[in-house]
């Protein structure tokens, strides 16, 4: 299963509503389409969301580096070969999602070669996530009207919920209104974007003691490190690293440094490979894992369920899975559907991605 071919097609599809959070805001889904192709016959597809406001990359970036760094690296390797392939994409540094697609797409290969899904090969240990449901920046009525809407259509149960803003008793009164409306049984987390600074953010904790809360991500910048640590010291609920986290080594760190309490993995940065090290750490290391959302279209919703539902510890938790619900289309021919607050594996070798090549060809960047 030699590599002959990798391919980074841009596409740009629009969202039916921004999404708004403290570190920026997303329109369209100008995402890349990932596709490694084998001489017997064989491709994988992944999808690449650029965030140049987390990481750097932006759409153009992702597809001129696999175009003339990584493509021509890899070619000539065998699927099997993954080592060799991330010893080679490591020789550049940063662009996350770009080597993430690839080892995406690898595995789809692998899958397709096994006669088995993805999710099988890296634990099996189910067929299927709980959904948590990322309610962006809006006036209060609004977001509740959003979060009754999700739980109402789709099943829906756990919400992680944008704060960040200024000033902080804006989002507290947000919260407020989302426990309010949803009731007890319903769980919430929050996400700042590191758009507070530590001591606002200890007060938005302290204010929002009674609600119940299961996680609180990114509320301050890991770059604040004493304030950070302070924070997390006292925080009444596991802390979550995420952009501040996005390797094993990083990971390790934020751990053992006193700036996170626990972890969110997402396959679009990370891929599958890499995201294994993360959770592996994390399991030994004692701490909490989620599934996290890079916004990501179907085809990245399709990786992260296939990664969350294969172990034990991402299967525990909610994963963020539902953003795809506010792109106004999608690339795959059968679109993903949530039930009962639960979205499924697809069943089939690979990771079942069957592309719509009518929509590819409307979408795409390239042409």
């Amino acid at each position: 299963m030699k590599i002959v071919k990798a391919e980074a097609i841009p596409f740009a599809i629009p969202y039916a509503k921004p999404l708004r959070f403290a570190s920026g805001e997303v329109h369209t889904a100008d995402h890349v389409l990932v596709r490694v192709h084998t001489d017997e016959g064989l491709t994988g597809t992944a999808e690449a969301p650029p965030r140049p406001y987390t990481y750097g990359e932006t759409q153009e970036s992702i597809v001129a580096v696999i175009d003339k760094i990584f493509a021509p690296q890899i070619l000539g390797l065998s699927a099997l070969e993954r080592e060799a392939v991330h010893a080679r994409l490591e020789r550049t540094v940063g662009n996350p999602t770009a080597k993430a697609a690839l080892d995406m797409a690898l595995w789809d290969i692998l899958g397709q070669a096994a006669g088995m899904p993805v999710s099988g090969l890296l634990g099996g240990y189910t067929d299927r996530m709980r959904v948590s449901h990322m309610v962006g920046f809006a006036p209060a009525e609004e977001m509740v009207a959003e979060a009754e809407r999700v739980r109402d259509v789709y099943g829906i149960t756990t919400f992680k919920v944008k704060v960040g803003r200024r000033p902080y008793t804006q989002d507290v009164q947000a919260c407020l209104a989302l426990r309010t409306a949803l009731g007890p049984e319903v769980e919430l987390y929050i996400d700042g974007n590191r758009g507070w600074t530590a001591s606002e953010s200890a007060r938005a904790l302290r204010e929002m003691a009674g609600l119940g809360l299961t996680f609180a991500e990114e509320l301050c910048p890991a770059d604040d490190v004493l304030g950070r640590r302070w924070l997390v010291a006292q925080s009444p609920v596991p802390f979550i690293a995420d952009e501040s986290a996005t390797r094993a080594a990083e990971v390790t760190r934020e751990l053992l440094g006193g700036s996170a309490t626990a972890i969110s993995i997402k396959t679009a940065r990370t891929g599958f490979t890499a995201s294994q090290r993360v959770l592996h750490a994390c399991e030994g290391l004692g701490v909490e894992v989620v599934m996290g959302n890079q916004i990501d279209g179907q085809i990245g919703t399709l990786c992260s369920v296939a990664f969350g539902a294969a172990h034990r510890t991402t299967a525990r938790n909610a994963g963020e899975l539902s953003n795809f619900l506010d792109m106004t289309d999608d690339l795959l021919a059968e679109p993903l559907a949530i039930e009962n607050g639960t979205l499924r594996v697809r069943e089939g070798a690979g990771l079942g991605i069957d592309l719509d090549t009518d929509k590819l060809a409307r979408y795409r960047q390239d042409r």
